[in-house]
């Protein structure tokens, strides 16, 4: 049978539950049609390149298919009359990538930066620790720099305005 990567993007303003029911019902078609899923991967919620219809990020779904052309356009159908759906774009490939795909692994490292940096998904950058400067030794005076001059009565004045 045809091998497919299948990607659809849902409105930021879905619930992950939403996404989730809506995985499952198109997963549903494709077995129902004969087909088989042979790997789902939910990114999660992402920004965006640009905006698509008002939404600046959206919810990545991406789904290994192992079937006939048939449930594939019916899925495609479903998905395009979605109101949740943004975009959708289905692939023929040669063969299916075994193990996490790019956008996986590029959810893999932002998670374990997060983690690193305490901050979890909905804190951003509030939550970064502060810097910490304990045991660096003291500047002090920079010797490298000469003595400046002291500032005069002509040095007071702005540049091109007599007195």
């Amino acid at each position: 049978m045809p091998l497919y990567e299948h990607v659809f993007i849902a409105r930021q303003d879905a619930a992950t539950t939403q996404v989730e029911q809506l995985t499952d019902q198109m997963k549903a078609i494709i077995e129902n049609g004969g087909g088989k899923v042979t790997k789902v991967e939910q990114w999660g919620l992402r920004s965006l390149t640009y905006k698509i219809n008002k939404n600046r990020k959206g919810h990545y779904v991406l789904f290994n298919i192992d079937s006939p052309w048939a449930p594939v356009a019916e899925m495609e159908r479903q998905l395009k009359l979605n109101e949740d759906v943004i975009r959708l774009m289905t692939i023929k490939v040669e063969e299916l990538e075994e193990g996490p795909s790019a956008g996986m692994l590029a959810k893999q490292a932002r998670e374990r930066r997060d983690a690193k940096w305490g901050r979890g998904d909905e804190e951003g950058f509030e939550g970064r620790p502060e810097r910490s400067f304990e045991g660096r030794p003291e500047r002090g005076d920079r010797p490298d720099r000469g003595d400046r001059p002291e500032r005069g009565p002509a040095l007071d004045r702005a540049p091109g305005v007599e007195s």
